[in-house]
């Protein structure tokens, strides 16, 4: 049913800014009893069917963790629904909560790939964005995860920021191509209702970069980062050859995967599939977790037509596209009979390409990602 595990650590020094996810600042006992509330979890959700492909802690900030916890826990895992030897073992982490002892831990904990939450390397954006860090503590803490031993390294960078010009774009790609990671993950600034950030930069606010900005500013990361090596293989995410993300791959191919912890979600592959999230609030996480009757806060049972419509939006997010046999071994129809009219009418609009075995979106379809998207909803 799942061959991934997701784990998620709420927890961060401060909350930024801009982030709408499940995210708070800990008690120092929380941090204690959260590892020991996600192993009774993991016995109480039971074991996958073969080892875990990848193992994935996300957040939040997980770095908060010791590197002791992390080892525990993966030991549980590894008791509890094993982990491939080959297993991609990733742990996020934020500049100013890392330095090379504790990523030497971790890197001894079993950790084999480090992400950076970098952001930006220009100190007025990371005060704009309300991050903890400077801009020289993410050269460091990359400089850090060289010295641990850490040969998989991935950052992540925001665009369109208040004010931000295609110069200061260009000017943060060439930061992080000098650093040389394995792997970097683009983001175009999205302003969530209900942040701090969308209470300073309403929509239409003529600080926010406008929309032919910010198609610039995906062009150019696209340009630069394809002429430095970089195989552009999913419409926000970069990587050096063989160092792609296996764990959000996944995501993208429908693997099953297990969620643990406060606000987590799943995808279990039970017919078509399930999707499925834990409470997000700590209080009633640990009320259940203790009882040993954690309750799921929301479950979804797709039809096929709901399968169908994800193997076509979360497919189309790689470059690779989604393949047309692949799609009627899956679902028993061809795509053509399905999707064929909507395909064909994108593909007049240059957003997407298709051949006899594969569909794909164009560099303006990823641009307009979103809209090609909505097209295939059921």
């Amino acid at each position: 049913m799942f061959n991934r595990l997701y784990v998620h650590i709420p927890f961060c020094i401060k909350k930024c800014r801009y982030c709408a996810f499940v995210s708070s600042t800990p008690k120092s006992e929380e941090l204690q009893e959260y590892p020991a509330l996600l192993i009774r979890e993991l016995q109480l959700r039971g074991s996958a069917a073969d080892p875990v492909a990848s193992v994935y802690f996300g957040g939040g900030t997980p770095s908060l963790l010791q590197p002791q916890q992390l080892a525990r826990l993966l030991e549980e895992i590894a008791a509890q629904t094993g982990i491939q030897a080959t297993a991609e073992i990733t742990l996020e982490a934020n500049p100013g909560s890392v330095d090379q002892i504790s990523l030497k831990g971790f890197r001894d904990a079993g950790i084999n790939r480090i992400s950076l939450g970098i952001q930006s390397f220009d100190d007025r954006f990371l005060e704009c964005l309300g991050r903890i860090h400077a801009a020289e503590q993410s050269r460091q803490a990359f400089r850090d995860a060289r010295e641990a031993g850490f040969n998989n390294v991935s950052i992540d960078l925001i665009h369109s920021l208040p004010g931000q010009s295609l110069l200061q774009w260009r000017s943060e790609l060439l930061h992080a191509i000098r650093l040389a990671p394995e792997h970097i993950s683009i983001y175009g600034l999205t302003v969530e209702e209900g942040t701090p950030f969308a209470l300073s930069y309403p929509a239409g606010c003529h600080e926010l970069p406008d929309d032919d900005l910010s198609a610039d500013m995906f062009e150019l990361a696209d340009e630069l980062l394809t002429a430095a090596g970089f195989e552009h293989y999913e419409i926000a995410n970069y990587a050096r050859p063989g160092y792609r993300s296996e764990h959000n791959s996944g995501y993208w191919k429908r693997d099953g995967y297990l969620g643990l912890g406060v606000a987590a979600h799943s995808f279990l592959r039970d017919g078509y599939g399930v999707r499925l999230s834990n409470p997000d609030n700590l209080e009633d996480y640990r009320r259940g977790v203790t009882s040993g009757r954690l309750e799921r806060s929301g479950e979804q049972r797709l039809t096929q037509g709901d399968a169908m419509a994800e193997y076509l939006f979360l497919g189309l997010r790689l470059a690779e596209g989604v393949s047309l046999p692949a799609f009627e071994g899956e679902f028993g129809r061809p795509l053509e009979s399905v999707y064929g009219s909507t395909a064909a009418d994108l593909a007049r609009c240059g957003l997407l390409v298709q051949n006899k075995s594969v569909l794909t979106l164009t560099r303006r379809g990823m641009l307009l990602s979103n809209q090609v998207f909505t097209r295939f909803l059921p």
